[in-house]
């Protein structure tokens, strides 16, 4: 097992915290999905650093990262991804990004182009305007985030989470309560306003999505038009595993991801 060093740094006005995994490959900087912070992916991440040199993000408004009264757009998510190449010494690192975070990849990669070396993107979400809903509904969140508030049990929040271990279950009953109820609010309603797509044409690094196959967030259409707009785009998809692919097939996630070269 690798340890990590947690980490503070300045960046794009705010202090972020990350947390190292040390490896010996291309650097790595993987933002996390809506109510992700950074600790709950160390079990993917210490598997990701035999390949990578990995820097999971806490995502402002997440775990140990400044939270409050700040701006939680996506424009200002996008920001904090390139600002921080330069606040953690980064030189053209890979951005993993899972669900929100792939949103916050495409974006900073339009707003910063040449800044990174390539994107991993994670089921993002593909709602938008004038498209289906993302399909999981607001409560799912703004409840357990709510619970975890008032503090709750591993068997509170195995309510929310029945698919996933004891482990699991129990780390995301301990840090759900620092994401901040606005940002995810912020977030979630970005799914259905920010247009993701008109970022897409313009993304010329290597880019993968990593599909989860059993999951309803990407499907047979939208992968084609993610093609059409992504020329280039490689796609791998881990057949059965839900949206949170890792937490159901960490051996099938892995294969989808370590061989990606920028």
């Amino acid at each position: 097992m690798r340890a990590p060093q947690g980490y503070h740094v300045h960046a794009n006005g705010i202090r972020q915290h990350l947390l190292h995994y040390a490896g010996d490959g291309p650097q790595m900087l993987l933002i996390p999905g809506i109510t992700s912070p950074a600790i709950t992916w160390g079990f993917v991440a210490e598997r990701l650093a035999e390949g990578f040199d990995v820097h999971v993000l806490d995502v402002r408004g997440r775990g140990l990262s400044e939270s409050g009264d700040l701006d939680y757009t996506l424009d200002a998510l996008a920001d904090d991804a390139a600002a921080l190449v330069a606040a953690c010494g980064l030189n053209a690192p890979v951005i993993l990004g899972h669900s929100m975070g792939a949103r916050i990849a495409i974006r900073a990669a339009r707003r910063a182009p040449g800044l990174f070396g390539g994107l991993v993107l994670v089921d993002p979400p593909v709602s938008g305007p004038g498209r289906r809903v993302y399909p999981s509904a607001w409560p799912w969140y703004g409840d357990s985030i709510r619970m975890a508030q008032k503090g709750c049990s591993v068997d509170d929040m195995r309510a929310f989470c029945p698919t996933w271990t004891d482990a699991q279950v129990a780390l995301r009953a301990e840090w759900l309560h620092t994401c901040h109820y606005g940002a995810i609010r912020t977030a979630y309603d970005g799914f259905h306003t920010d247009d993701i797509h008109a970022d897409m044409p313009h993304l010329d690094l290597p880019v993968r999505l990593v599909v989860a196959g059993g999951a309803p967030v990407i499907g047979a259409d939208d992968l084609a038009e993610m093609q059409a707009l992504i020329p280039h785009l490689q796609t791998r998809i881990v057949k059965g595993a839900g949206h949170m692919i890792p937490w159901d097939d960490l051996a099938g996630f892995l294969d989808a991801v370590m061989d990606f070269n920028a």
